[in-house]
Order: C-alpha cells, then sequence, then structure tokens
C-alpha cells in the first residue's frame, strides 16, 4: 500500500512532501527499538502533511509509527512532547500511549530520519479523513471536545518543563506576547536564516504590524495576568479518537502532541474554536464563511462544565482569537521555505494563514465570532 498524496494547504490532496513508510522500514525501526514481532502487516498511511506515519498490525496489538526528518525533529525535541503526554497519562488523561525501546528511550534514531512509535489509541479515528480547519459535525462533538480540553488543562497545570527548545513546527504565544512583536521576530530572524530569507523579499514588518496592530494591544494587556502550562495546540476533531459513530460521541482519547508547547488555557482553548468552527478552506477560496457559533457555543459549555475560566481568561478569550495563529504560522513559512522548498505552501501560510486570518476577524463575520464569544462568557 502506497499512498503518494497528503492533504493539502488548501484542502483536496496534494503531491506528499516525505516518502510513504514501508513495511521492511518499519521493521528495521522496530528492530532497533527491541520491539518484538513475528509479522506485520502495514494497515493504513496518514494522508497529514509535515511528516510520514502508518498504522501497523502486529498480530498480537497495532501500533502507530510516526517518521520525521531530523531536520524537523530529533530524539531530543520529541523526548519533550512525550515528557508532556507521560504526564497527562500519569494524571488520568486518555492519549496516545508511547512505546518506549528497549533502552528506555521514547524515539529512534536512524540514518536522516526519527521515529516514534504509539500505541493504537481507544476509539474511532471519525475524522480521519477530515481536513485541517474543517468543523465538527455535531454540537455534541464540540461539546466533548471542550470537556477534553479543560481536563487536559487541568491535568497540566502541574506539569513544570520549561518551553520547547526547537522553535520549528511548534505553537506557543512568544510572538504575541512580547510587547513589540516585530523586535521579537527580528531578532529570531538571526537564528532563523530560512525565514530570514523569505521575508527580507517582502515588506513584512509593515504588512505585520498592519495585520495586528488592531488587536494586540488589547492582547497584551491580559496576557501576563494568564497562567501559564503546557497545551496541545492542535486541538482539531481529527487529533481526537471518539466512543461510536453518533452525534453524541464523546472523545475517548487524545493524538498528535507535536505541536505543544508551553503557552496557556486561553491558547489552546483559542486555537480550539480558530481549528474547529470557522471554514478557512472555504475563505482562503474567496467565498464567504461565517463560523458556525452553535459550535463556538458547544465548545465553550463542554470547557466551562470542567474549568472554570478566571476573569483575565474570560477577556482574554475574544482578545486572542484574531492572532492566536500568528506564531505557528511564521514556523510554517520557515519550514515550506527552508526545509520542504514548497514556494507555494510558504505563500499561502504568509498570506492567507498569517495576514489572511488576522484580515478576516475585522470583517462583519469575524467580528460576529468575537461578539458571541464576549456574549457567551458574561453568560452565567
Amino acid at each position: 500500500m502506497t499512498v503518494a498524496f497528503v492533504h493539502s494547504m488548501r484542502g483536496g490532496p496534494a503531491p506528499a512532501d516525505w516518502p510513504p513508510l514501508a513495511l521492511d522500514e518499519i521493521r528495521e525501526v522496530l528492530n532497533q527499538a527491541g520491539i518484538a514481532h513475528t509479522s506485520a502487516q502495514l494497515l493504513w498511511h496518514s494522508p497529514r502533511p509535515l511528516s510520514a506515519a502508518a498504522i501497523i498490525d502486529l498480530n498480537d496489538r497495532r501500533l502507530f509509527v510516526k517518521r520525521h526528518h531530523q531536520s524537523v525533529r530529533t530524539v531530543a525535541q520529541l523526548r519533550e512532547e512525550h515528557g508532556f503526554i507521560a504526564h497527562l497519562q500519569s494524571r488520568g488523561i486518555s492519549v496516545s500511549r508511547v512505546i518506549r525501546s528497549a533502552d528506555g528511550d521514547s524515539a529512534v534514531a536512524c540514518g536522516s530520519w526519527t521515529y516514534e512509535i504509539h500505541a493504537d489509541g481507544d476509539g474511532l479515528d471519525l475524522y480521519r479523513d477530515a481536513m485541517s480547519w474543517s468543523p465538527f459535525t455535531s454540537r455534541g462533538h464540540a461539546q466533548s471536545a471542550g470537556r477534553a480540553l479543560a481536563s487536559l488543562h487541568e491535568a497540566a497545570r502541574t506539569y513544570t518543563a520549561p518551553p520547547r527548545a526547537t522553535q520549528l513546527l511548534v505553537s506557543n504565544a512568544a510572538l504575541i506576547n512580547a510587547a513589540d512583536p516585530l523586535a521579537q521576530l527580528r531578532a529570531m530572524l538571526e537564528r532563523r536564516p530560512a525565514l530570514r530569507d523569505y521575508l527580507q523579499r517582502r515588506d513584512w514588518q509593515s504588512e505585520l504590524s498592519g495585520a495586528i496592530a488592531p488587536f494586540h494591544a488589547r492582547y497584551l494587556q491580559l496576557a501576563p495576568q494568564l497562567e501559564t502550562l503546557w497545551t496541545h495546540n492542535d486541538w482539531h476533531a481529527s487529533n481526537l479518537l471518539w466512543s461510536d459513530a453518533s452525534a453524541s460521541a464523546s472523545v475517548q482519547s487524545i493524538l498528535d502532541f507535536g505541536l505543544s508547547d508551553r503557552s496557556s488555557a486561553v491558547y489552546d482553548l483559542a486555537t480550539a474554536i480558530e481549528r474547529n468552527t470557522i471554514p478557512w478552506l472555504a475563505i482562503h477560496e474567496g467565498l464567504p464563511g461565517a463560523a458556525d457559533l452553535a459550535l463556538v457555543s458547544g465548545l465553550l459549555d463542554g470547557y466551562l462544565a470542567v474549568r472554570r475560566l478566571s476573569a483575565p481568561e474570560r477577556a482574554a478569550l475574544a482578545a486572542i482569537l484574531p492572532i492566536v495563529h500568528v506564531g505557528f504560522a511564521v514556523t510554517e513559512i520557515d519550514y515550506f521555505h527552508g526545509i520542504t522548498h514548497a514556494p507555494d505552501n510558504a505563500d499561502l501560510a504568509y498570506r492567507e494563514f498569517l495576514l489572511g486570518h488576522c484580515a478576516w476577524f475585522l470583517q462583519p463575520e469575524g467580528r460576529a465570532l468575537l461578539e458571541h464569544v464576549n456574549e457567551r462568557l458574561r453568560s452565567p
């Protein structure tokens, strides 16, 4: 079984940046990790971009194997997110359990690649074929996802690891927490030559300043009052497994902590709203698009049923929503320009993701979402 295409940045298929995992390759990784197997069968290749992944059947169990290029993730960098996963598991959160090698490590380096192996998670993968930014299919799913996210945040409060060492393909609020995000980004460019090369060809300082200025000052007033904690940062329906196929299914387990880092609960909750309730794929094609406010309410209702938001958090949620994507959009530009050398994707990440998402919140549909969030959080 070979998959030559993955989900594109615009929706629909696109040629994969990385070769699909092969069975002989997986066997070699299992041998290196000291994982016994008498037979192995490839069941499914993931259509997600940025890495290559597959589910294999070893007769007695199924495993999820994910491969990264070492320019994207080293063993040490994977250990950072695996430590967070282990903490959540110790606190009773159902997560994708990492399988450790015979020497106790949670990742394996082989040639130019780094591999991680997870137990196949509990639950149904209802959104396996869903594109990123496609919405929940029911309010019930949104409510359960909100409850699960709140439980994760409660469990994360006791995890004290420092922020991620890598700045590539992780999501955090470091840029928007800066008093001067442009100065912060200029300083980052000294350490990120590919990003510097991309941006220096554009009037990025004027364009980025214009994009975030309508929102940043209000958020910055509230940011110091937000508790910092490790967060998931890619809370999309496709990264959750579900109890059944009904509209009232509940979250059974949580997948893919690749973007996780230290930020705040509000950052993670805003990301969940942005990922699951706004029809970005249609908007990117120039079509009109309004957020599904019923899904927004469901997500917030579920979250607030488990975890109370403080007064600063309630005020900060709508303030951060228009700019919550900024840090990850910047690192995607770095990845597409410097690692995969995909100019169309880099341009999409810059124009439509980084700048375009900010601009949408100035439109009537974006303002309606912010008003809805504020109104919902003013309710008892």
